[in-house]
């Protein structure tokens, strides 16, 4: 595939799929493929579960994560268009980062200190 990538991912009871990120220049489409899981958007909460679906537009400026809140594991496809100009910005913290070199830095550019 060249213009989208797919990720079967499973999320254990309790566990987060990321920081609550946006996208500039990728869309991002889930679907829940067994359990529950909790989507926390910047208009609120909604419950998913198998067979359905979220979508989110590039740039729109929606930060979005999800939650297992339930007792079992959660599986799901994330789906996105992988553009080699996206900038993912997370809403709750300073960071950032680019496809074109996967560093995370500050929302204003500079990089977190090497470890």
């Amino acid at each position: 595939l060249t213009d989208f990538g797919i990720n079967l991912m499973r999320l254990p009871p309790g566990n987060w799929s990321s920081q609550r990120h946006w996208h500039s220049h990728e869309d991002e489409f889930v679907y829940v493929l067994e359990g529950e899981l909790t989507l926390i958007e910047d208009e609120g909460e909604t419950v998913l579960r198998a067979g359905e679906c979220a979508a989110f537009a590039k740039g729109s400026g929606n930060g979005h994560h999800m939650i297992n809140r339930s007792g079992a594991m959660a599986v799901y496809l994330e789906v996105g268009s992988r553009q080699p100009d996206d900038l993912t910005t997370c809403s709750d913290v300073d960071m950032m980062s680019t496809n074109a070199d996967g560093r995370f830095v500050h929302k204003d550019g500079t990089p977190y200190p090497e470890r």
